[in-house]
């Protein structure tokens, strides 16, 4: 009868195990919800909200630290203009640090890099580096342009990019202490610029440009725009899959969710995806991604392979920014 025991023991801790290494390889979405001021944890298999996390006002944007253990969000404000970051503690489940960025109003843009967080100031028209471990932001550069809102990072230079929505200009920053002006340089692009991304190997940025419907692709080695293509009514983001063949973008009044071809340009499906979409979050994986729709207040999940909506969560009220931890 002890022996039974003994195995039934066993048996219990293995199945535990196993279910908890499964949940582990699941991941975690988490999504901000801008008009509420909160942190969605989300299950994405089950899509379920699991937990709830007070920010500060008007968080837009999310990045996770390569060791999944903190999610940074910039708070962007609403009625008033934001200067701070929320550091929140995944694993607890609360926000560990408010960060002050002094006369860094209107945060937005952000990227996590070799542990370090840099991010966008629009009303600053600067570029700053935070610092987790020292607390204190290590590295800050002006831009010269207006409406410097989302950025993306190169993952083999130290190059970043912002779009500089009231310029009507990219930006591109070579990383260097101290920053000085010969590392920028301002490229024209169409009128105003705001979803970016740079394709997985470096060779290409590709911008949406609000006001135009169009997207510039530029060559990251001459910094140039080497192609104009047409995509819809607003191009709000644009995002790569992990291999680099497609192209996802968010046509905010357009209700639809596009989806190119990389290499050729071709749209190759448009998906109805009313309700403001902005947002859109691919797993590492590369087999899912996430969409925000701002004014519905759900987040639908794409079938990359299938290319429709298989599902849907609700997050909360606004749902915008979001970030994957594995």
């Amino acid at each position: 009868m002890r022996f039974v025991c003994i195995l039934l023991l066993v048996g219990c801790i293995c199945t535990t195990a196993i279910a908890q290494t499964t949940a582990s390889k699941k991941g975690l979405l988490l999504v901000l919800n801008k008009f509420e001021n909160t942190l969605a944890f989300i299950d994405p298999v089950a899509l379920k909200v699991t937990a709830t996390v007070p920010t500060g006002d008007g968080p837009h944007e999310i990045i996770v630290s390569d060791d999944g253990q903190l999610a940074f969000v910039a708070n962007y404000g609403s009625q008033q203009p934001g200067n701070s970051l929320s550091i929140i503690d995944i694993n607890a489940r609360k926000e560990i640090r408010r960060v002050d960025l002094g006369a860094c109003y209107r945060p937005h843009g952000l990227a996590y890099q070799q542990g370090k967080v840099y991010f966008t100031s629009e009303l600053s028209r600067t570029v700053g580096r935070y610092d987790f471990v020292s607390g204190k932001t290590d590295w800050l550069t002006g831009t010269g342009q207006n409406g410097v809102h989302l950025l993306t990072i190169a993952h083999h230079s130290p190059l970043i990019f912002t779009a500089n929505r009231l310029s009507n200009t990219v930006s591109s920053i070579h990383v260097r202490v101290p920053p000085t002006p010969e590392d920028i340089v301002h490229i024209p692009v169409g009128r105003r610029p705001e979803g970016i991304d740079i394709s997985p190997d470096d060779k290409e940025l590709w911008v949406g440009n609000n006001d135009d419907g169009t997207i510039s692709i530029i060559d990251v080695s001459s910094n140039k725009v080497k192609e104009t293509i047409s995509v819809g009514k607003l191009p709000i983001r644009v995002k790569f899959t992990p291999d680099g063949k497609l192209v996802l973008v968010s046509d905010h009044t357009g209700g639809e969710l596009v989806i190119i071809e990389a290499a050729s340009r071709k749209i190759i499906k448009r998906v109805k995806a009313e309700g403001l979409p902005v947002g859109i979050l691919i797993t590492p994986d590369g087999r899912k991604a996430f969409v925000a729709r701002m004014e519905s207040g759900i987040v639908s999940v794409l079938d990359l392979k299938k290319m429709e909506f298989t599902g849907s969560i609700q997050p909360g009220k606004g749902p915008d920014g979001m970030a994957w931890v594995e």
